[in-house]
């Protein structure tokens, strides 16, 4: 299997994007580059990708513009992108602490001071002390508060706002004020003349403490891409001119034989030419067994050998690999957004300006309202209306549960391409399901071998995979790879002849064989009747009956069917509990499907369906209202997964499907479709529960910010509480969200 996702995009690191609405804009910039499409920023991750042929240096420019920084990502390998962007994550992880000691190391005892002593400036010698004390604080504010500072003030040259804007405002609102009043306290009424220098450091203190958990947390969403990467060998043994060879794994080259013995991982993919073992694709699959291998086989890279040794042909490297596919399909879902977060980013983009009118109207209300000292109560409520509303809690909400949701999905083997897909799986009402490949196995297989006239199953099996080793008939390959799987030796056989529409007959140490439908027996007048009861209870299952005889005399009865994969019957149920309508769609015939539908438990199932209809039906049923999903892995299925809400591809099926499908699973069970549905619920809910935090904070924090309750109460937020509160409505939001890493599917 080949998963073809290859990322042609440019990825750049952005640096100086402190919240969602910064997002709007960088992706507003980019887009509006000549040749740029399909803009996509992680604000969680702080990356950005760019579709289209854009040039690098003209995009950098353009995010440049508008008052942040962008680094192209390396070319090089993932892991050295991930170590590089680790660096610079450390590096700024650091920084924000330093800046966090620095800001509360001045602020916290300032706060302690106010807490116990009276912050007014009433004589001289306080004047001199508190005017130290603001020189101090403005140094902190320059040190420690220089990204806010510089980032407002880039926003201000492009005519926009953002979350540095509101910090800024606030805390040099605070510190102004202050100065004024060390400066000329006699300007101001006795009971305004209060300091709050503490404000402004605690705040940038707090903030950058913040961001710093904030760091340090997203880190821990890209587990998911570090352990697959980590899959990766750094080398790989090769057979050249007869001698073996460890060779970097860049130097491999297609065709290259490559041996890997037990307990060492797969470099390449590659098709086994000698020997058998069993392999381990948990990490790829999340099928806890691992798979056997032999000549003729496929092996991907980053599985891992376990028992015997093999040798294989290298046919797909470097970012070709199943593996490599992967994970750019994960790195790719997870820079994408659902509409949700899409209105989260949008709701950013002007929330910072409305903030910004209410805390002018706040201003103006407490002065022209408000108690004395009105000025004073003005300058605390408008410094608290700006950094109370400070949106970085809304912009992380949707990403941070995108990236770990998608990552969690594909440590069990389901591959989600975008975040439009992950967020419609939870709410498909219909599940359409095509029969062959995905209820059942896909390959015909002997079910039953019913033996007559005290016959020998095994002399049965030898005697009939003979006979139709000559065949080109498609059961054929059924009942010799039976006979195979119990080790039966084949004999020649002599006269062998295919009777068109009924059988085969044939001799074998001179009897005379036939085998084929009961119109063959009748044409030999071989008696049945013996066999009536038995042959009708194994049709009333669907399966395919043919009759042997030997010397025209009845010996045994071979069921052949396309087995129920063994747990379908159970997913089934996972689906149908979840309150999905469950359909079945075949191109076999009625019989067939009405027993399969049967035993699986589907009541709605329609038989001897064309490509075209598949896709009919899928569209009658989204035009009635219905969200529909489409599981399917044959290239019939390819339109039908194609035109549904969202398209499941069964992993172990053709490439057309899984490229038609929004989701691929990569193991064969239904399980993972059920799977698949209960994270795409469990991070969705994810999302609303980060959304509803962060909306309810702001909206509910801003009104008691600008004093509502004060009339009431005496109630008024101390700037210092809002700066704390911003703080930690974000780690809030991204601890809720790592809370997904944990999540484990109801397998009821």
């Amino acid at each position: 299997m080949t998963i073809n996702t290859k990322d042609t995009a440019q990825n750049f690191i952005i640096e100086g994007a402190n919240c969602g609405s910064c997002v709007a804009k960088i992706e507003k910039a980019l887009n509006s580059v000549q040749g740029a499409q399909n803009v996509e920023m992680n604000f969680a991750e702080r990356t950005v990708r760019v579709e289209g042929k854009a040039d690098e240096t003209t995009l950098i420019n353009a995010v440049k513009n508008i008052g942040y920084s962008a680094k192209p990502m390396s070319n090089e390998s993932d892991q050295d992108t991930l170590d590089e962007k680790a660096k610079l994550d450390a590096a700024h992880y650091k920084k924000l602490m330093r800046n966090m000691i620095l800001a509360l190391g001045v602020g916290a005892p300032l706060m302690i001071y106010g807490l116990i002593f009276d912050m007014s400036v009433t004589t001289d010698t306080q004047r001199i002390a508190w005017f130290l004390v603001g020189i101090v604080t403005l140094v902190i504010m320059a040190i420690s508060g220089k990204q806010f500072y510089n980032g407002a003030w880039q926003a201000f040259k492009n005519h926009a706002a953002n979350m540095d804007t509101l910090i800024a405002l606030g805390t040099g609102t605070a510190w102004l004020y202050s100065m004024f009043v060390v400066i000329a306290p006699n300007l101001l009424p006795q009971v305004a003349r209060h300091v709050y220098f503490e404000a402004s450091s605690m705040i940038i203190g707090l903030i950058s403490l913040g961001l710093a958990f904030e760091v340090k947390a997203r880190g821990r969403t890209s587990q998911a891409i570090k352990r697959l990467i980590g899959l990766q060998p750094k080398t790989a043994r090769v057979i050249r001119g007869g001698e073996e060879q460890d060779i970097d794994i860049s130097d491999v080259v297609k065709n290259d034989e490559v041996r890997v013995r037990p307990g060492e991982k797969i470099p390449v993919d590659g098709d086994v030419i000698e020997g058998r073992s069993t392999v381990d694709e948990s990490m790829l699959t999340g099928e806890p067994m691992a798979a056997r291998k032999k000549t003729g086989d496929k092996v991907v890279a980053g599985s891992i050998n376990k028992s015997g040794t093999l040798l294989f042909k290298a046919t797909h490297l470097g970012s070709e690999t199943t593996l490599a596919n992967i994970i750019n399909m994960v790195k790719r879902a997870q820079n994408s957004k659902p509409s949700i977060g899409r209105l989260a980013d949008v709701i950013s983009g002007i929330f910072v300006p409305t903030v910004m009118i209410i805390a002018v109207l706040a201003g103006l209300a407490w002065l022209n309202f408000g108690p004395e000292p009105s000025i004073a109560y003005a300058v605390v409520a408008v410094t608290t209306v700006l950094i109370i509303a400070c949106p970085c809690a809304l912009g992380l909400a949707t990403p941070m549960s995108v990236m770990v949701g998608i990552g969690k999905a594909a440590e069990s083997g389901i591959l989600i391409r975008n975040g439009e897909s992950l967020q419609t799986t939870s709410k498909i009402t219909t599940m359409i399901l095509d029969k062959t490949g995905t209820i059942t196995q896909g390959t015909p297989q002997v079910t039953d071998v019913v033996t007559f006239n005290n016959s020998d199953e095994n002399t049965v099996m030898q005697l009939v995979a003979s006979l139709e080793s000559s065949s080109e008939h498609p059961l054929a390959e059924a009942i010799t790879a039976h006979a195979k799987k119990q080790g039966l030796a084949l004999s020649k056989v002599a006269d062998f002849n295919a009777i068109t529409g009924k059988g085969v007959a044939g001799s074998v140490d001179g009897q005379t064989l036939l085998f084929g439908n009961k119109t063959l027996m009748d044409k030999y007048d071989v008696a049945v009747d013996d066999a009536t009861e038995q042959a009708q209870t194994l049709a009333s299952d669907a399966k395919t009956l043919m009759y042997f005889a030997s010397n025209n005399k009845l010996h045994a009865i071979i069921a052949v069917a396309d087995p129920i994969k063994e747990d379908s019957v159970d997913a089934i149920k996972r689906l149908q509990n979840k309150g999905i309508h469950l359909v079945m769609l075949t191109g076999d015939n009625k019989a067939t499907a009405q027993a399969v539908a049967k035993q699986v438990g589907i009541d709605d199932f329609i038989a001897e369906v064309m490509p075209d209809d598949k896709v009919n039906e899928v569209t009658k049923r989204q035009a009635n209202g219905e969200i529909v999903g489409m599981t399917g892995d044959g290239i019939n299925d390819a339109p039908a997964l194609a035109q549904a809400d969202v398209g499941f591809a069964i992993g172990t099926g053709t490439d057309v499907a899984i490229e038609s499908a929004d989701i691929t699973l990569m193991r064969g069970s239904l399980h993972g479709l059920a799977d698949a549905i209960a994270v795409s619920n469990a991070t969705i809910s994810n999302i609303k529960q980060n959304l509803f935090g962060a909306f309810i904070y702001n909206v509910a924090g801003i009104p008691i910010a600008a004093g509502v309750l004060y009339p009431f109460f005496g109630i008024l937020l101390n700037p210092v509480v809002a700066g704390a509160a911003m703080a930690l409505s974000s780690l809030t939001v991204v601890s809720n969200a790592n809370r997904l890493r944990f999540f484990k599917p109801n397998k009821s």
